[in-house]
């Protein structure tokens, strides 16, 4: 079994065990600055061993597959719009797949609009700021105007 352990904003990662529910907080900033996931074998006094990863992002991100539509703006303009995938989502941004030939650049604005696969299939619209490219995934967060809807903040604790 295999566990996702997140770093809290005070430094510690909290462990617990799936078996008997038992946690351990560990101080987690003598580990200098993740690059990536660090994976680790815990095992609990009830003697049940599991595989914890510890990830570096302060918010849980959900995967997905949902595809949408996009429309990118530089200096306020419409440059481009096509199709997108949202590979994941959290309550901060979103993980975006575009296969578009156009070139994006970190702080470009995007709006993005997608239906959720929940029982309503809610329509989401955000507008997000591109973070990070590595083509063809671009890395956003939510631009500082948006708040989390309702449907959405559900969306992520189901």
């Amino acid at each position: 079994m295999t566990e996702t352990v997140y770093i809290t904003s005070s430094n510690t990662a909290v462990f617990r065990c799936p078996h008997c529910q038992r946690t351990k907080n560990v101080d987690v900033s003598t580990f200098g600055e993740l690059k990536q996931p660090l994976r680790f074998k815990v095992k609990c006094p009830c003697g049940q061993t599991t595989v914890s990863i510890i990830e570096k992002r302060r918010r849980y991100r959900k995967e997905t597959n949902l595809a949408g539509t996009y429309v990118h703006y530089v200096n306020g303009q419409p440059k481009g719009k096509g199709p997108v995938r949202i590979k994941d989502l959290s309550t901060t941004g979103m993980k975006l797949l575009i296969s578009a030939s156009e070139s994006f650049a970190v702080g470009d604005l995007l709006k993005v609009s997608f239906q959720l696969d929940d029982p309503p299939r809610s329509l989401i619209q955000k507008k997000v700021v591109i973070r990070n490219v590595s083509p063809p995934l671009i890395g956003t967060e939510f631009a500082p105007t948006e708040t989390i809807d309702k449907a959405l903040g559900f969306y992520l604790r189901s």
